[in-house]
């Protein structure tokens, strides 16, 4: 056999498995890794922090997030406002043929998936090597007349009539680049990475602000078009869950799953609908209140415990925040029922991060709490809701802000939480995210 005949015949059998690997994908669904930013497993990790300083910074991120979501009306576009550098958890993924690694925030709270290219007129310094996309078989820049280009792409035309797009940040950072498609490969926890060609993301030749040199970009996961998720689309039929293991545990690798891989079933589910609102990146969840031991603390204020009280989709669900965040009358109100319910010495935080703390020695007992989402009850274990930021002092997981309400990643540590955005649903089960 001729040498060109061997190079078609072995350039066939690739795409062909390639297309089986896809094919497979889609029918069986798959998993991959995502891991915390401060974990073993990261490259933001410090060995010289300890547990619970890399805790104190999170919630720091945390609120520092909170405060800046909020609903950019300066345009007529659907956006969102956030801190360019604030997810909490990182997924590893590859670009273009042959397949370049890149190590990007995974945030249910965007959706364009970007990453710095080469060669890049203004960039944040990166560690790691810039994306070229000359050196990609398979990259394309979209022309501003392409169906796919975005209709809200706020950038508009280049000059070289290309798609570009221009992303804002609430700290001052941004990206800047050209909308393209590309193969992207994501790991698989089987055997097989799945390749999703021809996919939109972001290629960012200007990027300014507090990006982590230690990162590459964003996988935006959430509701709007451009996410990895609505871009999957069909073939996950809209569904994608996670498992996050609590702090400390293990490397600090948790699973994601897509498609038929993501079902959440059996024993102590609980679903509560998704709510269609603006900007449609998030995803809006309806919340009754809190029960604190035997005590209901009512989110709409009212007294008849009716879920009607609560106005539906009065808080988000976010991977990227950890705390859980309230508006400040609804959070004094549980604050006060939590103090009452808890057993312990009262401490301070000295940064002013927490308002309610306790000496972590054994009086400690804090009282079950459990969420009252429409659509069923969700008790969260203590985890969950009290974190030790010293060696000494235990505190209160939740805080206080008035731009948004978020429902933070602590809160769904060893819960497998599963969306279904054609279901209408996020279920969450009690889990050992450990074993997941």
């Amino acid at each position: 056999m001729s040498i060109s005949r061997i190079c078609i015949a072995l350039s066939l059998f690739v795409s062909f498995s390639l297309l089986i690997s896809f094919s497979a994908a889609q029918t069986r669904g798959f998993s991959t890794k995502i891991y915390h930013r401060d974990s073993p497993a990261s490259p933001f990790y410090d060995p010289a922090l300890t547990l619970t300083e890399r805790i104190r910074r999170s919630a720091a991120r945390s609120i520092a997030r909170a405060n800046r979501y909020r609903l950019d009306a300066s345009t007529d576009s659907p956006k969102a406002t956030i801190t360019g550098d604030g997810g909490e958890y990182l997924m590893n993924i590859s670009l273009g043929t042959p397949a370049f690694p890149i190590v990007a925030i995974a945030d249910t709270g965007s959706d364009l998936i970007w990453t710095q290219c080469a060669p890049c007129s203004s960039c944040y310094t990166q560690k790691l090597p810039l994306f070229n996309p000359k050196k990609s078989r398979t990259f394309r820049e979209l022309p501003c007349d392409s169906t796919a280009c975005p209709s809200d792409s706020s950038s508009g035309c280049t000059d070289d009539n290309k798609c570009g797009y221009t992303v804002g940040y609430g700290d001052g950072s941004s990206t800047n680049g050209v909308i393209s498609t590309e193969t992207i490969t994501l790991e698989s926890t089987s055997a097989t990475p799945v390749k999703l060609p021809k996919y939109i993301f972001g290629c960012g030749f200007d990027n300014q602000g507090t990006f982590s040199p230690e990162g590459s970009g964003i996988i935006g996961l959430g509701g709007g078009s451009e996410s990895l998720v609505s871009q999957l689309g069909d073939q996950i039929n809209g569904k994608f869950s996670y498992c996050l293991v609590p702090l400390g545990s293990g490397d600090g690798t948790s699973t994601i799953n897509f498609g038929k891989a993501a079902a959440v079933s059996g024993r102590g589910v609980v679903k509560t609908p998704l709510v269609k609102k603006s900007p449609d990146t998030f995803y809006y969840l309806t919340l009754n209140g809190f029960t604190v031991g035997e005590d209901k603390v009512l989110l709409s204020g009212g007294s008849s415990g009716n879920a009607a009280d609560a106005e539906e989709g009065n808080i988000i669900i976010d991977s990227g925040t950890t705390l859980v965040i309230l508006p400040s009358e609804f959070y004094s109100q549980l604050e006060s029922a939590v103090s009452k319910k808890t057993s312990g010495t009262p401490a301070q935080d000295s940064s002013g991060t927490f308002s309610l703390c306790y000496t972590a020695d054994n009086s400690f007992k804090p009282p079950t709490i459990t969420a009252n989402w429409a659509g069923g009850d969700v008790e969260l274990k203590p985890f969950n809701t009290f974190v030790k930021i010293s060696d000494e002092v235990v505190c209160f997981a939740f805080a206080a802000s008035d731009n948004l309400a978020i429902f933070g990643n602590l809160a769904q540590m060893n819960f497998l939480v599963g969306y279904d955005k054609v279901g209408g649903t996020v279920s969450f089960q009690p889990a050992d995210c450990t074993q997941a």
